[in-house]
């Protein structure tokens, strides 16, 4: 007590014990599976389920875009055009060369993820502007191969994509799809909170703060960008996959710039560098335009007015902000 109280005199918190650390974030995805557990006792039809399945494949790919924009601090306004690469990819290692859909998945994400290890490491070289920039220029080459390759990938009317299956058992039906994304997402959250926790978090985080410093220390910063710029293209070229056999059709506008926009607007309004802020991102932002229809034609008037005031009232974002003001409250 007497050190704890020297600490808080002294202006500093004394290191909290790993097990007290990891707490919070236990909790958190106890609350997460709990919800996917029990939200479809509140989905009344398949509207509803496909809304909730379309929430997780988005907060899939957010958390991994989190871990690129919120901890590392690199900005990507193209990794609609890695969603779309492992869309397609699936759907042509399975359709047109006969693998098993699941291996086509598996297949599609790795080679998305050596193409971002490729590409990875002259654009990461840049910084600001210029990153976002060539990050952008790389979504949009993807976009246009995507809508122009007409016998490979159906040009603009795109193609379709067979049924998907997992070791000779067929995924079918809103409801199947529901818990097989639910768990794709509980899994995905659990991986990025322990890379988070980890000497690699520590590093990203590092490399937000000061590139520099980070050197200093001996962080290599080439080689940890690379590795979370792979990463967060992996999550999105596996939601992709299962976004095109889930839909069972796929076009170009799964990489298009404004799936960009739109993926990176949620993260920033759940709050960058948080976990559950992608998640809650993704869900909000996901849901608001389908239950704005009933304003028709001031559907976008309102969508942008609600995302304005939440900048301006909680600028960190929603869960950073309101965890902020909650715990202060508390204590």
């Amino acid at each position: 007590m007497e050190s704890l109280a020297q600490s808080r005199a002294s202006g500093s918190e004394p290191a909290l014990p790993t097990r007290e650390r990891l707490a919070p974030r236990l909790r958190g995805l106890a609350v997460l599976a709990l919800v996917i557990a029990l939200l479809p006792f509140a989905l009344v039809n398949d509207y509803f389920y496909d809304v909730a399945i379309l929430v997780g494949l988005n907060a899939i790919v957010c958390v991994g875009l989190n871990l690129l924009i919120g901890y590392a601090g690199q900005i990507s306004l193209g990794h609609a055009g890695f969603f779309g690469l492992g869309a397609y990819g699936s759907t042509l290692f399975a359709a047109n060369w006969g693998v098993p859909p699941f291996a086509a998945l598996v297949l599609a994400t790795a080679a998305v993820s050596l193409l971002a290890f490729l590409v990875g490491r002259p654009i990461l070289r840049l910084k600001g502007n210029y990153l976002a920039m060539a990050t952008l220029g790389l979504g949009i080459i993807v976009a246009i191969v995507l809508a122009n390759e007409d016998q490979l990938t159906g040009g603009p009317d795109g193609m379709p994509v067979p049924p998907f299956s997992v070791f000779g058992v067929a995924v079918q039906g809103e409801r199947v799809w529901y818990w097989v994304v639910g768990a794709c997402l509980v899994a995905t959250v659990w991986l990025a909170l322990n890379i988070i926790d980890s000497p690699r978090g520590r590093a990203l985080r590092a490399l937000h703060g000061s590139e520099v410093a980070a050197e200093v220390v001996g962080i290599d910063s080439a080689g940890q960008k690379v590795m979370v710029f792979v990463l967060s293209a992996a999550f999105a070229a596996a939601a992709g996959g299962l976004t095109a056999f889930y839909s069972g059709f796929v076009t170009p506008a799964k990489a298009s710039f404004m799936h960009s926009v739109e993926l990176v607007t949620m993260v920033v309004f759940g709050g960058m560098a948080s976990t559950f802020g992608a998640v809650v991102g993704a869900a909000v932002l996901t849901v608001l335009p389908q239950a704005l229809t009933v304003v028709k034609e001031y559907e976008m008037v309102v969508l942008g007015a609600v995302m304005m005031g939440t900048m301006i009232f909680f600028p960190r974002g929603a869960v950073p902000t309101l965890a902020a003001r909650f715990g202060h409250r508390a204590r």
